[in-house]
């Protein structure tokens, strides 16, 4: 089923830019803050919040400076990350100062430190096209165990278009020496091993252009 939810997405509570822990040069948190583009990198993640049903506990895979982890706060009751890179210790320090326990470690999504059937949520923000094919195919492997049976996936990716290209150009990037996989890929490879609840466009500032982000949302079997 393709759409977009019904209700309004929720708003992203950000932290005042000083709070967070950011590397320079890599993490897009400044953008968020920026007064046009800023509106997209918030709508995307929004968008991806807004599926995201609530738990006992959530995983986010690439959770970089934890934009998301005031909003999954009011969902689940515990938040855990792991990323490649992320300061845990650092970024925990600051969430713990907002009252939050965040249980955070370093790793990859095809090889995850977690038990089978651990999680209600696993959630992706523009991390899956950064991986390659067989890459995907271990990530949808992994994220299977360790979901609950009935857990979902939320996962946002880029939708790939001229227009998107040309933003990363703007913004000083090779679009092909960062993204390996398509939105196309990325669905593809989750509906071999998921079942597939809706496909959620992100349409530009700019309507004719299209989308330019599409949230995925499925579920394991029960």
């Amino acid at each position: 089923m393709t759409g977009s939810a019904t209700r309004k997405p929720p708003r992203l509570k950000l932290l005042p830019r000083k709070q967070y822990l950011f590397e320079d040069g890599k993490d897009p948190l400044p953008y968020y803050y920026w007064p046009v583009l800023g509106k997209l990198y918030r709508r995307r993640v929004e968008l991806c919040l807004q599926e995201c049903v609530g738990g006992q506990r959530v995983l986010e895979v690439g959770y970089g400076s934890g934009v998301t982890f005031l909003n999954l706060g009011e969902k689940y009751k515990e938040i855990h990350g792991i990323d490649l890179s992320a300061n845990t210790s650092e970024v925990s320090r600051r969430f713990a100062a907002q009252g939050l326990d965040v249980r955070l470690c370093n790793g990859d999504v095809t090889k995850m430190p977690y038990p089978d059937g651990y999680f209600d949520t696993v959630l992706l923000i523009s991390i899956l096209e950064h991986l390659k094919p067989a890459q995907l195919q271990a990530a949808c492997r992994e994220i299977a165990r360790v979901l609950k049976p009935g857990g979902q996936i939320v996962y946002g990716v880029p939708v790939e278009r001229a227009f998107m290209v040309f933003m990363f150009r703007v913004l000083g990037y090779n679009i092909r020496e960062h993204h390996f996989s398509t939105e196309k890929d990325v669905n593809n490879a989750f509906a071999q091993s998921f079942k597939q609840i809706r496909l959620v466009p992100m349409k530009s500032l700019i309507p004719a252009l299209g989308a330019l982000y599409e949230v995925g949302h499925f579920l394991k079997a029960a």
